[in-house]
């Protein structure tokens, strides 16, 4: 229930701020606005204000949303109000009125992003837990434990790290772009810090999932390796373990985190699923014990993995992040900023063959990340809009002939040309544009089941 209501709220609210800047735009310019409606289909609430030609519109089916103007090209308009007519508005006003919903998007997700930057939001301190082995971040030579300060792309100046998860969107944005990314570590707040480069520029990114950051080497911030609740009759609780113990070594290796330790787990079974016992010390109430643990072998996306029935790891250190009010709207102006050329590059991968269509998703995706976000809280279901409403925007900037990009790529050709697109050629662009966003769409969906039924 909570993901249809976030999913429906969701979508509402970005529709109605989409078609709000529009219609804002068109009345602002004089222009006659019919009808202002949210969603399609039947009516099921409608209203109008005194005064006003405009009648607002609920629909039955929340997948969209029109302004319907005056225009002479859809129905004979009065002499007397020809005047109001959108299609008899200059050049720059159309514009304005076509770029305004895609603007009224990614001012949203400005406006959320500094939102969230006023209140404060709980993240883990920029400490890195230990590199996945043969990973990029191990062959640089990180062993977990690092304090992240700051990051440099190539020649820019290296960006201060205020929290894990910061440290994470600038790994995303390096290796999606293939740049390579300076870390600059200490070895607690405020030291010394010296310059590890994470060579990005290696990986055959396609697909930004769980599976890049494997790679990259960096999973998760420091944690440590603390045995957590144990289940009854699992691998834990037959080797005697308790929560609280803190495991120090196994097999002799020495576990730094709870990513280490996790690893060590996952690694503790034989060829074919065959069982393996391993040596734990560990310190509890101060003394130190040493028993013997054998994984429970359990296939995994088809390869052997070790599991123990119990919660690995303690929980990251946290720190609350709040930002000025200027600083606090600064960096929504460019979160918002990254997240749309981020958006747009990938989007440009996925057309040349160098990113993976796997990479589209569709409302059941939406939909799943809407409840998931909104049961974390406000600040995590804020973010959550502000993407979805950065992407909404660039989206519809797009220069297909069905969204607000193609119109105004039709008025480029005008005010180049001096004449506007001719009804012929209209037509069979719409017909092209409606052909690829089906496509784009079956796609989408079909990804979305793919995910879900995996």
């Amino acid at each position: 229930m909570l993901t249809l209501v976030a999913f429906v709220v969701a979508l509402g609210l970005l529709i109605a701020v989409h078609e709000y800047g529009h219609y804002r735009v068109a009345v602002a310019c004089g222009v006659k606005v019919l009808r202002f409606s949210i969603g399609f289909g039947k009516p099921l609430l409608s209203w109008r204000r005194k005064d006003s030609p405009t009648e607002f519109v609920l629909c039955a089916l929340p997948l969209g949303g029109y302004v319907r103007m005056l225009d002479e090209r859809e129905a004979p308009v009065d002499a007397s109000e020809r005047h109001l007519a959108f299609n008899n508005q200059p050049l720059r006003a159309r514009a304005a009125i076509v770029a305004a919903g895609p603007a009224a998007n990614l001012l949203l997700a400005v406006a959320l992003y500094a939102i969230v930057n006023w209140s404060g939001v709980e993240e883990p301190r920029p400490v890195l837990g230990s590199p996945v082995t043969a990973s990029i971040a191990e062959r640089a030579g990180l062993v977990g434990g690092e304090w992240v300060a700051q990051t440099t792309v190539g020649d820019a100046a290296p960006v201060d790290v205020v929290s894990f998860e910061d440290f994470r969107w600038r790994l995303t944005q390096a290796a999606l772009s293939g740049d390579d990314l300076t870390v600059w570590v200490s070895a607690d707040e405020g030291g010394p810090a010296r310059p590890v480069e994470l060579r990005l520029s290696e990986l055959d990114v396609r697909e930004a999932d769980a599976s890049l950051f494997q790679r990259i080497g960096i999973v998760g911030p420091w944690t440590a390796p603390v045995v957590g609740d144990v289940m009854d009759g699992g691998a834990a609780a037959q080797a005697g373990l308790r929560a609280g113990d803190v495991v120090r070594r196994v097999d002799g290796h020495p576990v730094g985190d709870g990513q280490r330790l996790r690893q060590l787990i996952r690694g503790g079974v034989g060829a074919g699923g065959a069982r393996v016992e391993q040596t734990w010390t560990i310190e509890r109430a101060g003394q130190s014990l040493t028993l013997v643990v054998s994984p429970a072998p359990e296939q995994q996306a088809g390869a052997w993995v070790g599991r123990v029935g119990a919660y690995i790891g303690a929980a990251p250190a946290m720190e609350t992040v709040r930002r000025g009010p200027v600083d606090g709207f600064t960096q929504g102006v460019v979160r918002t900023a990254e997240v749309s050329w981020l958006t747009l590059k990938m989007m440009g991968r996925m057309v040349i063959g160098e990113a993976s269509l796997k990479n589209l998703s569709g409302p059941l995706t939406i939909a799943d990340y809407a409840g998931k976000s909104a049961s974390l809280g406000v600040t995590s279901y804020l973010l959550f809009l502000a993407l979805i409403s950065v992407s909404l925007g660039v989206l519809n900037l797009l220069p297909l002939p069905v969204l607000d990009g193609g119109h105004l790529m039709y008025y480029l050709w005008e005010g180049v040309t001096g004449r506007s697109v001719s009804d012929v050629w209209m037509e069979r662009l719409q017909r092209g544009g409606v052909v690829i966003l089906l496509a784009l769409m079956s796609v989408a969906l079909f990804n979305d089941v793919a995910r879900l039924a995996g």
